[in-house]
């Protein structure tokens, strides 16, 4: 069973809600925007920020849902759990829907941590982010060091070896799909390199 739900979690991940928007509602492919990622922020850029608002809630809810339903509704815990927090991010960064050319995963992330915490990691990580997007000129870059923030309340929090296990598989899939930031040096934006 356990098994089943986490195959069924990556392909609710895998479903290119970003896409499917850009399509149907806005009539263009976002991936033709911005960065070419099939993802909320290029939903934003083609279709203004409602529309990225809608992009951003389904992307993530199809990270939280399963794993409030598993943790909520079925009781799971433990190892199930982590196999169910990486399954949507896998989905979404390698979607079969997409020929495996996902995107970066950054909404889904969010998902993930409010189902496995509700409110608080979601707000630190958002948080973290706003940050270091404000300080580093390279979005991959704000992206790690914004996971990276998570680990100092992780271990104030004492957190189990479950969430730490979880955060290790995000933070890789999430370096996995910036590595064509991660490959230049970090570096400030232009107004903090005085």
């Amino acid at each position: 069973m356990t098994l089943i739900f986490i195959i069924l979690t990556f392909f609710i991940g895998a479903l290119p809600f970003s896409v499917w928007l850009g399509q149907v509602a806005l009539k263009t492919d976002i991936r033709t925007h911005g960065d070419q990622n099939p993802g909320c922020s290029n939903v934003l850029r083609a279709g203004g920020w409602r529309w990225g608002a809608l992009a951003l809630m389904l992307d993530s809810f199809k990270g939280a849902i399963p794993l409030w339903l598993a943790r909520v509704a079925f009781g799971w815990h433990g190892w199930p759990l982590v196999g169910l927090a990486l399954a949507p991010i896998l989905g979404h960064a390698f979607s079969p829907f997409l020929r495996f050319r996902g995107g970066k995963a950054v909404a889904v992330t969010f998902g993930i941590w409010a189902g496995l915490t509700l409110w608080e990691i979601p707000t630190l990580l958002g948080l973290a982010l706003g940050i270091w997007f404000a300080f580093m000129a390279i979005s991959g870059w704000a992206m790690m060091f914004a996971m990276l923030s998570l680990l100092p309340y992780l271990w104030y929090q004492q957190s189990d070896w479950l969430l730490l296990t979880i955060w290790l598989g995000n933070t890789l899939i999430l370096a996995w799909k910036h590595h064509a930031d991660l490959v230049q040096w970090p570096r400030l934006r232009e107004r903090f390199q005085r």
